[in-house]
């Protein structure tokens, strides 16, 4: 009853507070830890179990971590190579070897110094990419570069993550404990294709045929939490062992369901780390030491932000959009709590010196804001105009244009046809048989429940033009369109319906336009009763396009605009 009292009071908080930060644009990771630093011991003390929470709560992160196996798929990364491998990595290595000494001359040791260095080296993947994407600049030669810098440095946390317990032991020499760190991450990932890989995925398809939803959603965390225990027992952290959890499904036709079925549970206790983080914070140190927080931050901001301009400038970015990249990524973030609290577990780092690195990450990530507006600033002469720069050739093979949900003979004739005519396009079906003959055949067909829209949002619906629904089911493709009109307002939704009531229902609940099938099977069958009748053709197609148009004339308005097809357009 005690833990459900402190459980009632943390989501209380953090639903007041976190959206306040969201509507600020100050992002839900300040939020949670603001919402953690006012219930903790510093605050107004009303929860004092913070070793509790923070040992339960780090199954966010390795829920994070998981996530972050399944988006590093190797075709990604092989398309990327030279900036993620060759830029993201001279980010990462010299800012790290120049943030490490300056942490040895504050007064670190040379085990700490190191993790600190290269842990506060790491940019807020979150905060940088909903920066960009509120800007439509995810495509643009600076959403490349800095997404391809994010990318390797949340690569980085899997050995930076395998350093802490081998930086715990001071007798061995940290040369040999950067070598052991870098040799486990390879034998490690090596691993994964040698065995994981070639195993799970005949299971996965045997639940997927013979089981229900909840048992295949039980087998995702399963495979999640059960990968992360045989790390830990093995000695190493279970956080790397989620990672290669992911990496086990990244190019799985079940990755889309699994994301889905995960993503809740990853939020939820993702936010719970945050808060628990936050309740470790000591406000007292805030107001006692504003003189040097404020000139840690200051320094950390400038050496990020130089060596990031630097770098870019190195891969060919010009000099404007260089020093945009330093300002978007110049902050620290969220995998520094993640780095620092695996660091202060294992003894690496002492708690106060963990508060002061908390308080430095989250300053530097409550400026970016402004940083982001100084980069809008700059970024006005330079467009003239133009909100979005065009993409490199082959950089959005992997999202989708048109996503078709349902594989089943409508789904699976317009998937052939728009991959005919080499439109991106991911059909989604629940069916393990149909997916895999699909695949068989070259399509693009991932396995999910197409009528859930959290399975769409991991396919691409957020950067998608066009969703088709070919859903068999009346009610699946009734909730689908609603909720999904709900969250995507712009994203067009055209769908099939049996008959006039079918159509009017799909529109009112937010369809852009719907096919009757009852209607267009009865046009094209009188089409043939007239040619064969010898009506004159002109009068024909004029005679179709009259009844067409009446007949979708009488739906709600949704559907009867320019939009909508089969109107004689």
């Amino acid at each position: 009853m005690y833990y459900l009292l402190d459980a009632v009071l943390l989501f209380a908080v953090a639903v007041l507070v976190v959206p306040v930060f969201q509507y600020l644009r100050l992002g839900s990771v300040l939020g949670f830890l603001v919402a953690g630093a006012l219930v903790g011991p510093s605050g107004f003390a009303v929860i004092d179990n913070v070793d509790d929470l923070r040992h339960f709560s780090e199954l966010g992160v390795v829920f994070l971590l998981f996530i972050i196996g399944v988006e590093l798929r190797p075709k990604r990364l092989w398309r990327m190579r030279w900036t993620v491998f060759g830029l993201g990595t001279l980010q990462v290595v010299v800012t790290g070897a120049v943030l490490t000494p300056l942490a040895l001359a504050v007064g670190y040791g040379p085990q700490s110094a190191l993790l600190v260095g290269f842990g506060l080296a790491l940019s807020s993947t979150a905060f940088v990419l909903q920066l960009l994407s509120e800007r439509k600049a995810l495509a643009s030669p600076v959403g490349r570069h800095a997404f391809g810098i994010l990318l390797l440095q949340d690569l980085a946390v899997v050995p930076l993550l395998a350093l802490v317990p081998l930086l715990a032991s001071p007798e061995t020499p940290i040369g040999r404990d950067v070598g052991l760190a870098a040799a486990e991450a390879a034998l490690i990932l090596g691993s994964v294709f040698l065995v994981g890989r070639r195993v799970l995925k005949p299971v996965l398809h045997l639940i997927a045929r013979h089981g229900t939803n909840e048992i295949f959603a039980a087998s995702g965390i399963l495979l999640v939490l059960g990968t992360a225990l045989v790390f830990e027992h093995a000695g190493l952290s279970m956080a790397m062992g989620a990672f290669v959890a992911g990496l086990l499904i990244a190019d799985s036709e079940y990755r889309h369901q699994i994301l889905a079925d995960i993503q809740p549970f990853r939020g939820i206790l993702l936010g719970l780390f945050f808060m628990a983080v936050g309740m470790s914070v000591r406000l007292d140190t805030l107001l006692t030491e504003p003189v040097p927080l404020a000139t840690a931050v200051a320094v950390l901001l400038l050496v990020k932000g130089a060596v990031v301009f630097a770098a870019t400038r190195l891969f060919g970015l010009p000099s404007r959009e260089a020093f945009r990249a330093g300002l978007l990524l110049a902050q620290s973030g969220e995998f520094g709590f993640v780095l620092f609290g695996a660091a202060v577990s294992a003894g690496v780092i002492t708690t106060p010196e963990f508060a002061r690195l908390i308080l430095i990450v989250a300053l530097s990530m409550a400026v970016t804001p402004l940083l982001a507006a100084a980069s809008d600033w700059l970024e006005r002469p330079a467009r003239g105009g133009t909100s979005k720069e065009p993409a490199e050739p082959g950089e959005t093979d992997e999202v989708p244009r048109v996503i078709v949900a349902g594989f089943g003979r409508v789904g699976r004739r317009i998937t052939r046809l728009l991959h005919a005519a080499n439109i991106p396009c991911a059909a989604v079906d629940r069916d393990p048989d149909k997916v895999h003959a699909g695949r068989a055949e070259g399509l693009p067909v991932v396995f999910g429940d197409a009528a859930r829209p959290e399975v769409l949002r991991a396919v691409g619906a957020e950067r998608a033009q066009l969703l088709l629904v070919a859903l068999d089911s009346t009610e699946s493709a009734e909730q689908l369109i609603g909720s999904l009109h709900t969250q995507f307002p712009e994203l067009p939704i055209y769908t099939r319906a049996r008959d006039s009531d079918a159509c009017g229902h799909l529109v009112t609940l937010g369809a852009t336009g719907v096919i009757s099938e009852n209607l267009e099977a009865s046009l094209q069958l009188a089409r043939v009763a007239l040619d064969v009748s010898g009506a004159d053709a002109a009068q024909r197609e004029q005679l179709l396009d009259s009844f067409r148009s009446d007949y979708y004339q009488c739906l709600p308005p949704a559907v009867a605009d320019e939009r909508t097809p089969g109107r004689g357009e």
